[in-house]
């Protein structure tokens, strides 16, 4: 399984790609013919799909994570109510204080 650090790397550089491909077609359609044109575009829209499809990909990932997480935290809040009141009056206390200060 790929972790997210490798998944952002490989979408960046085939945003990148993408880019080269948008490049290459604009000098395209001023240097050269009708068949290089098609060829970079095609090349241009494969790129668009793919990004579309990481981007979706992506999307759903990070949902699902942070589904996950919620999840998480409201079963641990469930599971233990006075550490969780504590911790929150610590937090609110500690911005309180810094508050203040000002």
């Amino acid at each position: 399984m790929m972790n997210q650090p490798d998944k952002n790397h490989e979408l960046s550089k085939d945003l990148e790609h993408m880019v080269l491909h948008a490049e290459a077609l604009i000098k395209a359609s001023a240097n050269t013919g009708i068949e290089k044109m098609d060829e970079i575009r095609n090349k241009a829209e494969q790129s668009i799909k793919i990004i579309k499809a990481k981007l979706v990909n992506s999307q759903n990932s990070i949902f699902t994570q942070s589904k996950a997480s919620i999840e998480a935290g409201d079963a641990y809040v469930h599971e233990n109510p006075w550490r969780s009141i504590g911790f929150a009056i610590s937090v609110g206390t500690i911005i309180g204080l810094f508050i203040s200060r000002r």
